[in-house]
């Protein structure tokens, strides 16, 4: 062994075998930098600009890249999948987010307030949903992909907030939010290359946007907000895996293999960043940032253990727990579900 080699440290392996640790490590070194050592991220230069004011335009590259991922073209049965796990995982449970927020207001209850709860529970992690369904899925499942692709990032949450009046969210914002994706589309559909040459993006922008965002956070407010994080992570995910469960079950007839659905009942590690960029849009929701980031936070980590072990629970109560015959290979499985197989590897670090 040589010398060098003794010396080596594992330290990306070590945050991606935490759930979303590629996020919640740099998020919270970032925190304890913002809370305890704020002076020395204040030094100018490239420093403060990597370290402190990064977060935005790397969550804007990384909403790019993963456009670049979305095939234009996709069969009918990968688009009802992907259709009914958006609708399933996002568009209902945030249906039901605002008209809570319409009665109690931004507050929300328990602790947990409207735009913690909205980010939360609007957006999936395509990372372990292609992990999952991979093992025991067939090319339907996998493309099903394509609904983490559209509900990743802030777009969906500004969305129901402006429609709902909870929010001043200007037109022209939510424009600007799916701007970058829609160029990545069009972009990865035009040159198949750029898939490819943007597949490490996530593994390079993530910890770094993570880091930028924990500098914002006081650990005070992640203490006091951590434990509501942690019930939220408890409800998320069997509430909404089990309405995708019903849209496998009912809609999608999927019959034993219906256990699935509950692998989507997840909080992506990208939203961690949405609370922020929310706030900069309509100032109103400052005030609740720090600890709906803590919150969004400790829903990821519980709902990355628990999802997939609910739908393992269901696959094996169902003689489900197999891994089907895939009328596709895999290479034309990836091409068909998002133009790339290479879209499964960028996925991963979306945990």
């Amino acid at each position: 062994m040589t010398t060098a080699s003794r010396f080596q440290v594992p330290l990306f392996d070590g945050m991606n075998k935490i759930p979303g640790g590629l996020m919640l490590i740099p998020l919270i070194l970032g925190s304890i930098m913002g809370t305890f050592f704020a002076d020395a991220l204040a030094i100018g230069s490239f420093t403060t600009a990597l370290f402190k004011n990064s977060a935005l335009p790397l969550i804007a590259l990384l909403i790019f890249a993963t456009g670049t991922q979305v095939a234009a073209r996709a069969t009918g049965p990968v688009l009802l999948h992907a259709g009914v796990v958006l609708t399933a995982k996002s568009l209902i449970p945030a249906g039901l987010v605002i008209a809570l927020g319409l009665v109690v207001g931004l507050d929300g209850v328990m602790g947990v307030s409207i735009l913690a709860l909205l980010v939360a529970i609007d957006n999936s992690n395509g990372g372990l949903w292609l992990a999952f369904t991979g093992k025991y899925g067939d090319y339907r499942d996998r493309g099903a992909y394509i609904a983490s692709a559209v509900n990743d990032g802030p777009f969906l949450s500004m969305l129901f907030l402006g429609i709902s009046g909870l929010a001043s969210i200007p037109t022209a914002a939510l424009i600007a939010a799916v701007i970058p994706f829609i160029l990545g589309m069009i972009v990865g559909n035009l040159d198949p290359k750029w898939k490819n040459v943007l597949v490490p993006v996530p593994n390079i922008v993530i910890p770094f946007f993570a880091f930028a965002l924990g500098t914002g956070i006081n650990l005070g407010n992640v203490v006091s907000g951590g434990a509501q994080g942690l019930v939220l992570g408890l409800i998320i995910a069997p509430v909404t895996g089990f309405l995708v469960y019903l849209g496998y079950k009912v809609v999608l007839r999927r019959g034993r293999k219906s256990g699935l659905g509950f692998a989507a009942g997840t909080t992506a590690g990208n939203a961690v960043a949405t609370p922020a960029v929310i706030a900069q849009i309509d100032p109103t929701f400052a005030p609740y940032v720090e600890v709906a980031t803590a919150q969004v936070a400790a829903s990821v980590l519980v709902t990355a253990i628990l999802a997939p072990m609910l739908a393992a629970y269901v696959l094996k109560r169902n003689d489900a727990l197999d891994t089907p015959e895939d009328p596709l290979s895999d290479d034309a499985a990836g091409a068909v579900a998002t133009g790339d197989p290479a879209v499964a590897h960028a996925a991963q670090p979306r945990l």
